[in-house]
């Protein structure tokens, strides 16, 4: 505890209590008398008016008011005390005061209902009956549940003394209604029906009539020879739908009977896209043949498969190096599974070309397209370019896509085919032999430019192959092989693979920027 100081001092000490007796204090304490509680100066005279109204009733000994903690005992009349003039006179016209007592109240609402199912439910099972008075309103029911409130307050006997009660009659509605209201239903049903139905049949002899017959034009159709329709009509037998399964993928493509012996040409990624495939032809008529890879060629992106079956209509093949942009053409294949879907456009570019993703492994394909906005979908490829003499000029292979290097975002009207010239020359040697011989540079290059001028750089050159023997270098920019023009990589590829093994060929390239050329002699793979 802090020190503190204190006036007043006891025995001796400074006290710092709060309860410390103040200085100079002296004796015990007294108590104080308390003030006298306050009086009214004068009572209030009472008037007799007053007096008269609130003191105790007529014929009463008691007090007005009991002593305090005094129990009131019940108390009980058995005469009706007088109403006070100035109730009576307030209240006149109303009707008596009060009933006299013992009277037995009548609710002025009507009574209790029952459901029609439950005639024992009219009195209020949680009212005492002798009750004289009602706590609330009768219950009440819904319409269509409800009876009248007549039958239940005649069960009940009033007591003697008590007024009737005034009930209004409601009738119940019992299975006699029901029946009549049935009845009514089906009348009217039937009547509504019937009128229904006569109305529709005149409805319908007013709106039709037996004798109408449509004309007719005897105008045939106009289908001159190379119309679009002439020329599916004719190649259409040929072409035919390649279904391919394996354990664990399917998929389906096109194909062009190319001979009566059976041998078909189509796509290599049609059935090299899963191992040990089982391949099944299905014809223009429907009829279908299980199928064999006769060879494949996965640098062109050819192979050719082979059913049992003679009776077959084989397609003509064109030149596709007699056609120029603007040709019309027609794409015929099976799209999405659509079998004999045909479609038209033109040629819209020669030697385009075109890298295409090898399958399972395989080599990129490297091949020198004709373009065309032909519609081209997933499942045309290895379908038929047709011109308009109805002859095959290309083996439909890819389209290009936004935004998707697959080409399964369907058609946007550019599609590329493989020149029928490079596909009748891979099938031929795949029929003879099973294979196919390509010629081989013995480079690789890449595409590139110095801003005016494109072509082919040489990546990589191998050591005592055709390229190295005739004197080209890596770091060599090749622009021309023989009469084509090298722009990029791939058109160095593609010129490679048009031409045969063994052949000799001018080569000029660029090294330095130094312009000079080699003779080189093409090997083979």
């Amino acid at each position: 505890m802090s020190d503190a100081t204190n006036d007043g001092a006891t025995n001796g000490r400074v006290d710092s209590s709060p309860f410390a007796r103040p200085g100079g204090i002296e004796g015990s304490f007294e108590p104080v008398a308390p003030a006298a509680a306050a009086q009214p100066a004068a009572r209030p005279t009472v008037s007799a008016t007053d007096r008269e109204t609130f003191s105790a009733p007529a014929g009463s000994n008691a007090v007005f008011a009991p002593a305090p903690g005094d129990r009131l005992p019940p108390r009980h009349t058995s005469a009706r005390q007088p109403v006070p003039a100035e109730l009576a006179q307030a209240f006149a016209g109303t009707g008596p005061f009060a009933p006299a007592p013992g009277d037995r109240l009548t609710p002025s609402l009507p009574g209790p209902g029952s459901p029609w199912w439950k005639a024992d439910a009219a009195v209020d099972p949680w009212r005492d009956p002798q009750s004289p008075y009602w706590i609330a309103g009768p219950p009440v029911y819904a319409d269509d549940e409800v009876v009248g409130m007549a039958d239940a307050v005649e069960e009940a006997e009033p007591e003697a003394g008590a007024k009737a009660a005034p009930s209004g009659k409601r009738a119940r509605f019992g299975l006699s209604a029901l029946a009549l209201v049935l009845v009514a239903g089906l009348i009217a049903g039937g009547i509504g029906g019937g009128v229904g139905y006569w109305l529709s049949q005149r409805a319908h002899a007013v709106l039709t009539d037996p004798n109408v017959k449509l004309a007719k034009t005897d105008t045939p159709a106009n289908r001159p020879p190379g119309s679009v329709a002439d020329i599916a009509k004719r190649v259409s037998p040929a072409v035919v739908s390649i279904d391919v399964r394996s354990a664990d993928a399917a998929g389906s493509g096109s194909g062009v009977i190319i001979d009566k012996g059976g041998y078909i040409l189509t796509n290599n990624h049609v059935v090299a896209f899963a191992a040990s495939p089982t391949i099944r032809v299905v014809f223009a008529d429907r009829s279908s043949s299980p199928a064999k890879v006769v060879g494949t060629d996965p640098r062109n992106d050819l192979a050719v498969i082979k059913v049992d079956k003679t009776d077959l209509t084989v397609a003509s093949l064109g030149d596709s190096d007699t056609l120029a942009v603007g040709d019309p053409v027609v794409a015929i294949g099976d799209p999405l599974g659509l079998r004999g879907t045909v479609t038209a456009g033109i040629v819209s570019a020669l030697k385009r070309p075109l890298r295409l993703p090898g399958e399972n492994g395989e080599p990129d394909a490297v091949i020198d397209a004709v373009q065309t906005d032909a519609s081209i979908n997933p499942g045309n490829s290895g379908g038929a370019l047709v011109d308009a003499a109805g002859a095959v000029v290309g083996i439909n292979t890819a389209i290009a896509s936004v935004g998707q290097s697959s080409g399964q975002s369907g058609n946007i009207g550019v599609g590329f085919a493989i020149p029928v010239n490079t596909a009748r020359s891979v099938a031929e040697e795949l029929i003879h032999t099973g294979k196919v011989r390509h010629a081989d540079l013995g480079a690789s290059s890449r595409s590139v430019t110095d801003g005016t001028r494109d072509g082919a750089y040489l990546v990589q050159v191998v050591p005592n192959g055709p390229a190295a023997k005739a004197g080209l270098k890596e770091g060599d920019v090749v622009t021309m092989f023989g009469q084509i023009l090298i722009d990029s990589g791939d058109a160095l590829t593609v010129a490679v693979a048009e031409s045969k093994p063994g052949a000799t060929v001018i080569v000029r390239y660029v090294r330095n920027g130094v312009a000079g050329q080699a003779k080189v002699t093409l090997g083979a793979s």
